[in-house]
């Protein structure tokens, strides 16, 4: 019977091991993506909010950035995977995409002194140094993408960086469908 005990681990081990390769297995045939998490705001108004401006520290609420389709990408200086991603956002704000910010959980100085040094995407950016409007966007991480049409109903939620492939495969079709505007399927290098 002690012996037998010495095998467990080894047991624990095979079934982890098995779970892991069916996951992986889903993965590769795209029956499963780590990042399709579901949000509880599709098709649901933008929460309310009042936010200070990041550059300017004006209080900006829901209905100022309301009135047309925009992206609203979630993002933290302390994030690498934001680092990724941002030459790409700027490239989506240079052919007229309109992409408002929500700074996560940040401090105010290296995020202005990091949208100087790289560019700044956003018509505004939100500084939501603790984090209240991401919980009530239902923020996992950083970074997230949102499409939000004119009315301020979320049509879509992006958890991860966003680039070429997930722009091509995720968003531009749904903006067409959406009839928001007419996008070309590529983003000029």
């Amino acid at each position: 019977m002690q012996r037998l005990k010495l095998f467990i681990p080894l047991l624990v081990f095979v079934a982890l091991a098995a779970m892991f390769f069916g996951v992986e297995r889903r993965v590769q045939r795209g029956e499963y993506a780590p990042t399709d998490l579901p949000s509880a705001l599709l098709n649901q108004p933008l929460p309310d909010f009042s936010l200070p401006a990041l550059d300017d520290g004006r209080i900006l609420t829901k209905s100022d950035i309301q009135g047309e389709w925009f992206l609203l990408n979630v993002w933290a200086t302390w994030c690498p995977t934001c680092h990724y991603e941002h030459p790409f956002l700027i490239k989506l704000a240079e052919r007229g995409v309109k992409i408002y910010s929500v700074d996560y959980k940040d401090t105010a100085d290296a995020s202005r002194r990091w949208l100087v040094e790289k560019g700044n995407p956003y018509v505004a950016t939100l500084f939501d140094a603790a984090g209240d409007f991401g919980l009530d966007l239902g923020v996992t991480g950083a970074p997230e993408t949102y499409l939000v049409d004119a009315t301020g109903v979320v049509r879509f939620r992006y958890q991860g960086a966003l680039d070429q492939r997930v722009w091509d495969r995720e968003f531009a079709p749904l903006i067409d469908s959406l009839a928001l505007i007419p996008v070309s399927a590529e983003v000029s290098q």
